[in-house]
């Protein structure tokens, strides 16, 4: 990781680059019209590590609560403190949109994103059954949340 890890909101001019990047993450990733659709309605957000798009995170705010809806990191840039990087930039980005609670559901087998959530600050508060879609069936969603502090 270089020392230039930098941040800037999504266009649709980028929806390629963040669906080749979605698609190498995830099992069931977000489609292309999820993201069209988030891009009038949610702050998406492209992460870049010198010049390379390494990741993206989308954060949804009502009031006063957040609810990050997205966060990935190309797996090949995993576990070099990136999603750390990134989450802390969604997080100031919802602060700074006045909310104080952000909210969050991970797949239970995703152990990695929640110990990475867990060291941010979040704690589990409950569960959602079955919730997300998973080879051979469902799986279920830990929602966990953290008081957002400047």
């Amino acid at each position: 990781m270089s020392d230039a890890v930098s941040f800037r909101p999504m266009t649709e001019a980028d929806l390629d680059a963040v669906l080749k990047i979605e698609y190498a993450a995830f099992s069931h990733p977000w489609t292309r019209g999820i993201f069209l659709d988030g891009l009038g309605k949610y702050q998406i957000w492209l992460m870049f590590d010198g010049e390379q798009q390494v990741g993206h995170g989308v954060v949804q705010i009502i009031l006063d609560e957040a609810h990050l809806l997205n966060i990935t990191v190309k797996p090949e840039n995993q576990g070099r403190g990136l999603g750390l990087k990134l989450l802390e930039h969604l997080m100031s980005r919802a602060y700074a949109a006045s909310a104080r609670e952000c909210f969050l559901e991970v797949r239970d087998s995703n152990t990695g994103a929640f110990r990475l959530y867990e060291r941010y600050g979040f704690n589990e508060v409950g569960r959602r059954r079955d919730y997300y879609p998973a080879v051979g069936g469902r799986e279920d969603a830990v929602v966990m949340a953290c008081t957002l502090v400047d």
